[in-house]
């Protein structure tokens, strides 16, 4: 079995993959001071809940937060005894390497959103990602990732903007009845939704203008679903992309050792 990895800023989520279906997905929060004891503590709870009589063997990680994966990796020695598959580090290999400005780190996510859309979806797509950043990210046609676009995320806005003007409150995000609000949180909610409605049209619509060509444009991340309501932003959206793309890399590299 391979337990799929996707550490990001604010959630880290655990996928196990049989070669044909997620048998389990749980979510946690991120933190680097986990250690890998802890890790598997938590993993074999949640499995005995499940009642999962399941070994795993091979591991994937894709982690935007540098300091997590050495835990991560003594979790997969330790526990499961298998080195594991790392995105963005020398040993693990890319279907198409991405074509951006020479010594650019590009983040482990957003490769592997690129893998998971391409294998999905074919090539010319705009993958959109609401996570603790809102991203765009550009996919030729032969599936390589060729640059994007990188925005505060909604609930990083919302946050900062609390925290910089005492006199507003903390709001979720959410859809409003009306644009126009009628008291301060109303008002607020309509900014962030119908503002970051405006934001992915108008920069996918830019992008589309300069690629010159028709493009998908493809949803995921946790407040997808939520802005697909605003308008028709979408031709699709993934909510497992992310951990998809992890088993297509991992499977290109077992088939190509």
């Amino acid at each position: 079995m391979l337990l799929a990895i996707d550490c990001g800023n604010t959630n880290t989520v655990f996928s196990i993959w049989d070669g044909e279906t997620f048998l389990a997905t749980w979510r946690t929060s991120t933190d680097w001071q986990r250690t890998a004891d802890q890790y598997f503590v938590w993993l074999s709870t949640l499995m005995g809940a499940r009642k999962m009589d399941v070994q795993i063997t091979e591991v994937i990680i894709s982690s935007t937060v540098p300091r997590v994966v050495f835990n991560l990796r003594v979790l997969a020695d330790r526990y499961f005894n298998c080195r594991p598959l790392v995105v963005g580090k020398p040993e693990c290999h890319l279907p198409v390497p991405p074509r951006v400005d020479p010594g650019t780190a590009v983040g482990p996510d957003r490769l592997v959103n690129t893998v998971g859309a391409f294998d999905r979806h074919g090539g010319n797509l705009i993958v959109v990602d609401f996570g603790t950043a809102t991203t765009a990210d550009v996919v030729d046609d032969d599936g390589a990732y060729v640059g994007g676009v990188i925005a505060p995320g909604v609930n990083v806005s919302l946050e900062a903007f609390h925290m910089a003007a005492a006199a507003l409150p903390h709001v979720d995000v959410s859809r409003p009845d009306k644009v126009i609000g009628t008291n301060t949180v109303a008002c607020m909610q309509s900014g962030a939704f119908w503002g970051y409605i405006g934001l992915v049209k108008e920069i996918t619509a830019r992008i589309k203008a300069e690629r010159g060509r028709a493009m998908k444009v493809i949803g995921t991340g946790g407040l997808a679903s939520l802005f697909a309501q605003g308008d028709t932003l979408f031709d699709a959206i993934e909510d497992d992309l992310t951990m998809h793309g992890l088993t297509v890399i991992h499977e290109y590299n077992k088939d190509n050792e």
